[in-house]
């Protein structure tokens, strides 16, 4: 049983090691200015305890002894890899939220529209259907707001945003946030008609 946990912790390294390389790389991007190795030690790290779980089997199928004390070895540095890594991650969440928080400020006041910082910007923006870091009055303060706007990127409906519109910002907050209002009417509809069903029965 211990063998199979191990595929699948290897396998699920693997996975999130995949996903991050292939999704997330614009987010890394903008937390490291030259690239990080983060999904490939992933990678690595899930292939190698793959290999070491079919290891383990194999050292069960043969009875070795010398095999298993070196699977049990491993099983070990694995584990207390992975309690160091939990550690670190619980004890520095605060500055990797800072770091991640920094630079993404720091690329919205440097933003051009052009460079690779700035496309990592418009991504974020459009993928988690975003405006800035805390909202769309961030970008006020950035140089790129006074010649251009807001960027398009932060409209719900880019086609729906006029490039003079985006100099006002209470006309670009209406055009940011009409989707949202959308969302908030249909979720308030949908509550009212659950609570007339209740009523009805």
């Amino acid at each position: 049983i211990h063998s199979f946990n191990g595929h699948i912790t290897g396998v699920i390294l693997l996975a999130v090691g995949v996903w991050g390389k292939l999704t997330l790389g614009t987010y890394i991007s903008l937390i490291a200015e030259n690239s990080t190795n983060a999904p490939y030690v992933l990678i690595g790290t899930g292939t190698t305890i793959v290999v070491f779980g079919l290891f383990g089997c194999f050292a069960t199928c043969r009875g070795s002894p010398w095999m298993l004390k070196l699977y049990a070895m491993f099983l070990s540095l694995v584990f207390l890899a992975e309690l160091v890594a939990g550690i670190s991650g619980f004890v520095f969440r605060h500055e990797i939220k800072d770091t991640f928080l920094r630079t993404y400020t720091d690329a919205m006041q440097n933003y051009n529209g052009n460079d690779e910082r700035s496309h990592a910007v418009d991504h974020v923006q459009r993928s988690l259907s975003c405006c800035g870091v805390q909202n769309y009055t961030n970008w006020s303060t950035s140089p790129y707001f006074l010649e251009h706007g807001i960027p398009p990127s932060c409209c719900m409906n880019e086609t729906d945003c006029n490039p003079q519109d985006l100099h006002n910002l209470t006309v670009a907050a209406t055009k940011v946030n009409q989707k949202l209002i959308g969302m908030l009417l249909a979720c308030c509809l949908s509550r009212f008609i659950t609570a007339n069903q209740y009523e009805m029965v």
